[in-house]
């Protein structure tokens, strides 16, 4: 969508939930979602047991180049960018070739991006820039988890990890995925799954 606000974003997730009889659960965010995870949380329209960010953020660290990205996705020719994926393709090969499922993820990506695709990730860029949340997370009463690769410059976790241990009283912990980058839910999907399960069942056992 090229209209959408996270507001919006946030009543579509929970109006999909319903249709699936579903009313409350954790909320895994990554990356761009979880800015739509905190409006979730603020409404309390779902019953939200726990928070796990993948690569995510509260307000953006790097506000100032989120912007520049914004300014240059809105002026890229999409042969351009496309191009660019395609370098980025030839390093992801030799990175996770070992991974078959990850370089067919990311092959697909490429392969079907098209003009409406990068005025919707223009659209997003905008929605981040001007998105502030921070004062949702200093009271969020839900335990809060976080996790992230180690090669991460699109949402620099050393950025993200002190403001949240200094802000959130509510985050639990943050593990950093030394083999992943920020797509960490792909590119260390077993350990990052693994991780996952883990805090779910420990709290889980505390509430019990």
């Amino acid at each position: 969508t090229l209209e959408w606000s996270l507001e919006d974003y946030a009543a579509g997730v929970e109006a999909a939930l319903r249709e699936k009889g579903i009313s409350g659960g954790w909320l895994l965010g990554e990356s761009f979602s979880s800015q739509v995870v905190w409006p979730i949380v603020a409404r309390g329209q779902f019953e939200v047991k726990g928070v796990i960010l993948a690569g995510g953020f509260v307000r953006h660290p790097v506000r100032a180049a989120v912007r520049l990205a914004e300014h240059i996705a809105g002026g890229l020719p999409l042969t351009l960018l496309t191009r660019m994926m395609f370098g980025y393709a030839k390093i992801a090969r030799f990175r996770y070739r070992h991974s078959p499922e990850t370089l067919a993820g990311i092959h697909e990506f490429i392969e079907r991006r098209t003009e409406l695709d990068r005025q919707a990730a223009k659209h997003r860029l905008h929605l981040i820039a001007r998105n502030d949340p921070c004062a949702v997370v200093r009271d969020v009463n839900v335990p809060v988890y976080a996790l992230t690769g180690l090669l991460d410059p699109i949402v620099p976790w050393m950025f993200v990890r002190p403001w949240l241990r200094k802000h959130c009283p509510a985050l639990r912990e943050y593990k950093i995925i030394w083999r992943a980058d920020h797509n960490v839910l792909s590119t260390a999907a077993d350990a990052a799954a693994e991780q996952v399960v883990q805090w779910v069942n420990q709290d889980s056992a505390k509430r019990a």
